[in-house]
């Protein structure tokens, strides 16, 4: 009986090859997602330094397709990581997994590994860039909005100084 248990335990394992295949697999999709999201990022980046809001809802539909793509690559991995986690091999990332996996294309994975950790470093730089430009942005409307509410006039921050004035010279030339 326990002989039976480890013959059933054996036939589920799966070999090194279909762990290849599927880490491959993985990388390969990720990889394409994260080149798409790049791309979509420099085009959105440039819309946004243009100001071109017609350009940008477009670029909101791709990106949620994007998003549900890298959804479904999370998903993927996690399913890969609870398969190891159930056979006894690494569990914690695809990296240690793909080393620890025995594997004819061990150095292609752990290319693929490192390839897709950079594509992701760059991408969040990509993003925090796209973040600055947005805020910088909203930082100048801010400044605009406050130079006509207040006619360009600012009320002194110390002082027994008189209130600015209540017309706004760029909208209305009040004095």
């Amino acid at each position: 009986m326990h002989s039976l248990a480890a013959k059933e335990s054996t036939v589920n394992a799966t070999s090194p090859s279909e762990w290849d295949a599927e880490i491959l697999n993985l990388l390969g999709e990720l990889s394409a997602v994260q080149n798409d999201l790049l791309a979509l990022l420099v085009e959105k980046r440039t819309a946004l330094a243009a100001g071109d809001r017609q350009q940008l809802a477009p670029i909101q539909v791709r990106e949620q397709a994007l998003i549900d793509r890298l959804t479904s690559c999370q998903q993927h991995r996690q399913c890969l990581l609870d398969r190891a986690a159930a056979e006894g091999l690494p569990s914690d990332s695809i990296q240690s997994l793909a080393q620890q996996v025995p594997s004819a294309n061990a150095r292609v994975l752990r290319q693929g590994v490192d390839d897709a950790r950079r594509r992701a470093r760059l991408l969040q730089h990509q993003s925090l860039t796209n973040w600055v430009l947005v805020q910088r942005t909203l930082l100048h409307l801010s400044h605009v909005v406050e130079i006509i509410a207040t006619g360009g006039r600012m009320q002194p921050t110390y002082g027994k100084g008189g209130p600015a004035s209540a017309g706004g010279t760029l909208v209305d030339q009040a004095v």
